[in-house]
């Protein structure tokens, strides 16, 4: 349980995908305030291209988001396959940029990776009060959060002493209840599914949400044991070194860049050079004759076609859903059924004064964030403390705060008016962390997302499989399904699935070459 308690709010940031840039309106930007955000801006120079011109790769990376990126970087640096395009239909790479947890890509950013401190408090909303999440042992007989009777009835069952499981797939919600109880899932696991998924977690499932959780019960026979066979494992099977170019974070964190978590995207594409292509959307694709597949596409230079030996669709599965229709509509269908909520990030900035005095720690507003259960009547969903967890993101005198509202339980956000977002942001931290007499705020960004993050709900699982079956029977090898709704929403997991990826897809060309 202290593990669970001590990292949720912290894996809530890691993988919200709502640290993405957010713009500054020109009408704020003449008030001499100068605050960094997560900005994604900037682009590989484009090739030339004639119309009906064709070219050739061993690989097409569909999609130049984070997955798509490293992708392409683990081939060509990792994997000897230089051959590789990365087609992006937007004018910029980097998709739906967060934070990062511990990157394991090296761009050369090292010099510029900041993290945030791993002793930051992070808090929960209950009963009117933001109170903190234990992060250590210590923490637990002290942290008002959870009562007594509920701090032994996660204990007990933490330990096995619990209901059995039931045999089926349970969703998070059961799966908590019946090994934590109540108050674990209602006060902690709840709102950190909104964290991290925007979700319901009565219908995310533990097994494709919260593999790792999962995986302990199902190997050790109760949480604790699996933790204790999991940590034996480990002593025997030590993982490899770490690389020594990357500095060492002190305990768990998040990290982002001194110039903001654009950094990395575009310092990716510049590695990968005249290997990204930006504004060229994706129009067809079909199997080629000669093994492979033809990739049709509209460019600023005319129609493209590319003949490739291997494809990953790194893009949003709606979108390869209707692109991968044509070549097999079970494929399609399954893709198709995978389910993104509304959500929006808005980014304001009030003066430290306006921060309510009992949230000040030594005088200033300290910690990750924090986040908010759906039963205490607030439509915010949480709020990070950006200028808290990094330097330079605001100047002296002024917080900067992003906040997230909407997801799989509010879904109404897609209605609503730039101003109404702000507006129900302001009247939610004005009931718990802002003073109710304080300026407005500054409004630096409102940005929505109508089709978020992908919910790895109940079925999850057996979607995907059914996906790439689908394109097995049909005989597509060397196409591959990749991004976030087949690894995982963090940002962490969006990295270490394209390295696997690109595993998967150099092990493919290698036996093509022998065909």
């Amino acid at each position: 349980m202290v593990a669970a308690t001590a990292t949720a709010t912290a894996m809530a940031t890691a993988a919200s995908p709502l640290l993405n840039g957010t713009r500054i309106p020109a009408r704020l930007r003449h008030r001499g305030l100068s605050v960094r955000c997560a900005a994604v801006a900037g682009g590989a120079a484009e090739a030339p291209a004639s119309t009906g011109a064709r070219l050739s790769a061993d690989c097409v990376v569909v999609g130049g988001g984070i997955s798509g990126l490293c992708t392409a970087q683990a081939l060509a640096t990792r994997h000897g396959v230089g051959d590789v395009l990365v087609t992006e239909a937007r004018a910029r790479p980097g998709g739906n940029i967060t934070t990062v947890e511990r990157p394991e890509v090296d761009s050369g950013l090292k010099d510029d990776l900041v993290f945030g401190d791993p002793n930051a408090p992070r808090f929960v909303l209950w009963e009117g009060k933001l109170r903190p999440v234990p992060s250590k042992p210590a923490d637990l007989p002290f942290f008002d959060l959870m009562s007594i009777p509920g701090k032994l009835r996660a204990g007990l069952g933490a330990l096995g002493i619990r209901p059995p499981p039931p045999g089926r797939e349970e969703s998070v919600e059961e799966f908590v209840r019946r090994n934590l109880g109540a108050e674990v899932f209602e006060r902690l696991i709840e709102p950190f599914c909104s964290g991290v998924y925007a979700g319901d977690p009565s219908k995310l499932s533990m097994k494709a949400a919260f593999g790792k959780v999962w995986r302990l019960e199902e190997t050790g026979g109760s949480i604790i044991g699996g933790t204790i066979k999991t940590i034996q494992e480990r002593s025997k099977n030590p993982k490899p070194p770490r690389d020594a170019r990357l500095p060492k974070p002190k305990g768990q964190t998040v990290a982002s860049f001194r110039k903001g978590l654009a950094m990395l995207p575009n310092a990716i594409t510049s590695s990968l050079g005249s290997k990204v292509k930006l504004s060229w959307k994706l129009t067809s694709i079909t199997k080629s004759d000669d093994k492979g597949y033809v990739l049709e596409y509209e460019t600023p230079e005319g129609v493209v076609s590319v003949q490739a030996k291997s494809v990953i669709m790194t893009i949003p599965s709606y979108v390869a859903s209707n692109i991968l229709r044509p070549l097999s509509s079970d494929a399609a269908d399954a893709l198709s059924r995978f389910y993104y909520p509304p959500v929006a990030a808005v980014t304001v900035s009030y003066p430290k004064e306006a921060i309510r005095k009992e949230c000040l720690i030594d005088g200033e507003l300290q910690g990750f964030g924090q986040l908010h259960p759906r039963s205490q009547g607030v439509e915010t969903l949480g709020t990070i403390y950006s200028s808290s967890l990094f330097p330079n993101r605001a100047p002296d005198g002024r917080v900067l705060l992003l906040n997230y509202i909407g997801g799989a339980t509010n879904t109404g956000i897609v209605s609503k008016t730039e101003s109404e977002l702000v507006e129900a942001v302001d009247r939610d931290l004005r009931k718990m962390l802002i003073n109710s007499t304080a300026v407005d705020p500054l409004v630096l960004g409102v940005r929505v997302w109508p089709q978020a993050i992908p919910q790895f709900l109940v079925g999850h699982l057996d979607l995907l499989e059914a996906a790439k079956a689908a394109l097995d029977r049909g005989g597509y090898d060397g196409l591959f399904l990749g991004g976030n709704y087949v690894a995982g929403v963090a940002l962490g997991r969006c990295v270490e699935g394209a390295y696997e990826s690109a595993s998967q897809i150099s092990d493919f060309l290698t036996k093509y070459a022998y065909k």
